[in-house]
């Protein structure tokens, strides 16, 4: 068993009646002492896994490969990496990730729990994340952005999330919605320009807008801090290392090659 599963385990011991997932799209809800059950009652994983499930398909694979101390590789679609890759890995691998392939070919990247938890442990404290506040889930699960702005934050530290049916602005709407005051929206440029010329932005009650996986221009910055007082904070990292740098500053930044201060 991963380390990883035991402070899940204690975690949704103490909030079990409290809500950990809400679908925005259908308004079902999952409760950590239910998640935590559903997984216990899982069948077993004997190797490492590779998983295209979605939302709460993916939690539960997590979940699972934690509990049977296999590894997991989080994929978008089930033919994006053949299982047998994954059949001589080194001792105490508990996560793989799959690179962009922006520089050549993509290529995986291990980790152990230990590396997990403090990637994640660093984003919250750096961000200030919290258990008041939802993230709201737009982004892929499974990448590394994802993976590690949602679904840790939320198996290790509590924090719940609302998962959007599609980044489409009407969807995103209806999250926001479901989410209320003071949620925490991690996104990429291109979600936000869509965002801000649907207008979707205007009456929402986002606390905390965070931006990644590409050059957040400072145009964009601009627009967004104008026309509705958003502040959408640079986020970098790297699929090899996690997070690195981050931009605290509550205004739009002069100079946009400044990525941040470091996590």
């Amino acid at each position: 068993m991963s380390p990883l599963y035991q402070r899940w385990l204690d975690l949704a011991a103490r909030r079990p009646d409290e809500v950990a997932v809400v679908e925005a799209g259908t308004g079902d809800r999952h409760r950590f002492g239910e998640l935590a059950e559903r997984a216990g009652a899982a069948p077993k994983v004997e190797a490492p896994l590779v998983s295209a499930a979605r939302g709460v398909g993916l939690l539960l694979d997590t979940l699972r490969c934690w509990r049977d101390g296999q590894a997991l590789l989080p994929v978008e679609r089930r033919d994006a990496v053949a299982p047998e890759v994954l059949g001589s890995l080194p001792p105490d691998i508990c996560h793989l990730k799959q690179t962009s392939g922006t520089t050549g070919t993509p290529k995986l990247v291990l980790f152990k729990a230990a590396q997990l938890a403090a990637d994640v442990d660093q984003i919250v404290a750096t961000m200030r994340l919290d258990a008041f506040r939802q993230n709201i889930g737009v982004i892929s699960l499974a990448h590394s952005y994802g993976f590690s702005n949602l679904v840790l934050p939320l198996l290790l530290h509590g924090i719940p999330l609302v998962l959007a049916d599609s980044p489409l602005p009407a969807a995103v709407g209806t999250a926001l919605s479901v989410a209320g005051d003071g949620s925490v929206l991690p996104a990429v440029p291109a979600m936000w320009r869509a965002w801000l010329d649907a207008q979707i932005l205007q009456s929402s009650a986002i606390s905390l807008a965070i931006s990644a996986g590409a050059p957040l221009s400072a145009k964009l910055e601009r627009d967004a801090f104008e026309h509705c007082g958003l502040k959408i904070h640079n986020f970098y990292g790297a699929s090899e290392c996690g997070g690195i740098a981050y931009d605290r500053s509550p205004t739009p930044r002069h100079d946009e090659t400044l990525a941040g201060t470091a996590l």
